[in-house]
């Protein structure tokens, strides 16, 4: 990729909650030609997300959720039904992140959990990367009531739902968020519930 690439120039546009930045550069194409491109880079970090699930009950958990951006986008959007998720911090393993998130939002206590993917879900704007993992819980892990962090502005409604009703959502339209609908549909496709 570094011979395709020259004199590459970050231009912070704002460094408030996060860093928008427009990266100016030269990019070879394949016809020989190189051209001085702009793009802008949206950097708040790399985040988690899990699909917590019960074999038994055959069961998940998500969580609901106020959210700007979406409400913006189209305000019928704005109250979001996703995977538990969180955003890492800086040199925190992901796993460590999503089991601290898990117990603030959900308030379940897992030990481990195993990572099943890793994304990008708008590498044309958002430098973010997901760790997307999964991990079965029962009622005896229930240690609160979750909700997330006053500290942090936060105020999630805990959904435990069965699994077939999960997807019908996804289906329906009800469930829009990407990592949540690749959770599931990673469950569905590793046949570990029905």
């Amino acid at each position: 990729m570094e011979d395709k690439l020259r004199n590459i120039k970050h231009h912070v546009l704002s460094d408030e909650w996060a860093t928008l930045d427009r990266v100016d550069y030269d990019y070879k194409f394949e016809d020989g030609q190189w051209r001085r491109l702009s793009r802008e880079s949206y950097n708040r970090g790399n985040g988690t997300g899990i699909l917590l699930y019960n074999k038994e009950k055959q069961t998940v958990i998500l969580t609901k959720q106020f959210r700007m951006p979406a409400y913006v986008n189209n305000p019928k959007e704005g109250m979001s039904i996703e995977v538990c998720a969180g955003a890492i911090d800086k040199n925190e393993d992901p796993e460590v992140c999503i089991i601290r998130e898990v117990e603030e939002e959900v308030g379940y206590k897992i030990s481990s959990t195993k990572k099943v993917l890793e994304c990008y879900t708008s590498p044309g704007a958002v430098t973010e990367k997901m760790y997307l993992f999964i991990a079965e819980y029962n009622d005896s892990m229930k240690i609160n009531d979750g909700g997330g962090l006053e500290v942090e502005n936060e105020e999630i409604e805990v959904l435990e739902i069965p699994f077939s009703k999960a997807l019908a959502m996804v289906d329906d339209f009800e469930i829009i968020d990407a990592k949540t609908i690749l959770l599931l549909q990673y469950a569905q496709i590793h046949m570990f519930l029905d």
